[in-house]
């Protein structure tokens, strides 16, 4: 029977990791411990303090704070005990902490460094959180090579290993696995020798521009890319055709959450691809981006951000709490759009639907030969077997 990484820790977190090293589904136990909000009761990157355990973690006055995050509440708190009580987990200890959210840059970063008890270390990036400036940051990947939290993700990879002599995983889930990436890829040569694998865990690729200038190649052999059946987010500017596609429970965008990635005897659930509506909505998107020139990009970004910002809410949760009076506001700052950039944005979601449109008829055209083939083929052997 398939589980979910709430029953992979009580089946197999007996195990430690001294018997039995890193494999996908601890990557991302430890990729969805990464968003639980360690402010204050972590080691910052910049403190030279000693690394905290998970019962000291336990014990701290704050300890409800790390469970902030009130769409997960639930499952991070269940992860939470979950590793808590598993002799896998229990005794990893975690340092250098950072957390930066900066409406100024349009920056979201987050990671954590994480040692686990043979030793070996794993630096978890944290993918988009509750706040709007995150999801600014995310829209800016179309056109931002590199974006502010790719910069630091390098940054801190390389202050976090002069810290620690272990060899080391890096990984994270959503936008923390295109930080990992892009961090692997950027950091010093003699980092780069010590990564034994670089985990993605449904994130988005990088500008096509930047596999280029960073040489992927470098580190194309220790990536290691996991993606749900109906994956949207992580097929996102990916070209990349080596990946694990694994089976999760319900469909869309649901599948993103990782507390949905379906396990069994210790391992994900492979499935044979990617469902096809979700790599013809992710490539119509992808070559929607990459036609459209930068100017336009940033533009549609922005305004978008500036509708969205009129909420006057700080996170999502703030705009689905109260919903009437976002949605009025947001209102209100969309009749504020001068007419020249309201033009331009019609253009550019008229560009988006002509493409689906096309790439729709071609999909169509394509099943339709496909039938007509087999239906020939089928013709013919009936003719041979009935002459």
């Amino acid at each position: 029977m398939s589980n979910t990484i709430h029953g992979y820790l009580a089946e197999y977190g007996g195990i430690p990791f001294t018997d039995v090293p890193m494999n996908d589904v601890d990557s991302l136990v430890l990729c969805q411990f990464a968003y639980l909000k360690f402010d204050g009761m972590v080691p910052g990157v910049y403190e030279d303090k000693r690394s905290v355990t998970l019962k000291e973690l336990a014990g701290h006055p704050d300890m409800e704070k790390l469970f902030k995050d009130e769409m997960y509440e639930e499952d991070n708190r269940k992860l939470f005990e979950g590793m808590l009580s598993s002799r896998r987990f229990q005794n990893i200890k975690i340092n250098c902490h950072i957390n930066v959210v900066e409406k100024e840059r349009e920056t979201q970063f987050c990671a954590v460094t994480i040692i686990l008890d043979d030793n070996t270390i794993y630096v978890a990036f944290r993918g988009t959180d509750e706040s709007i400036v995150g999801w600014k940051e995310c829209f800016n990947m179309a056109f931002l090579m590199p974006f502010p939290g790719q910069e630091l993700s390098a940054k801190y990879l390389n202050m976090v290993t002069k810290r620690f002599s272990s060899e080391f995983y890096v990984g994270g889930h959503s936008k923390g696995g295109n930080l990992a990436i892009y961090a692997a890829m950027n950091c010093a040569p003699v980092v780069q020798k010590r990564i034994r694998q670089i985990y993605c865990m449904d994130g988005p690729g990088l500008h096509p521009e930047s596999y280029k200038k960073c040489d992927y190649e470098k580190i194309a052999d220790k990536v290691i890319k996991i993606k749900p059946q109906s994956s949207l987010v992580g097929m996102i500017f990916d070209r990349d055709s080596k990946y694990k596609v694994i089976d999760a429970r319900y469909f869309g965008l649901a599948q993103h959450n990782p507390f949905n990635w379906l396990v069994k005897d210790g391992e994900f659930v492979e499935v044979a691809g990617i469902y096809k509506r979700a790599s013809y909505q992710s490539n119509t998107l992808n070559e929607w981006i990459i036609s459209q020139d930068e100017e336009h990009i940033r533009l549609f970004v922005d305004t978008l951000y500036q509708v969205i910002s009129a909420s006057e809410a700080d996170d999502v949760r703030g705009i689905t709490s109260n919903w009437k009076k976002s949605a009025s506001k947001m209102i209100e700052a969309m009749k504020e759009v001068d007419k020249e950039t309201v033009d331009i944005l019609q253009k550019v979601v008229e560009d988006l639907i002509d493409l689906s449109r096309t790439q729709r008829r071609e999909r169509m055209h394509s099943s339709l030969r496909k039938f007509i083939w087999k239906r020939g083929l089928a013709g013919r052997a009936k003719s041979k077997v009935h002459p």
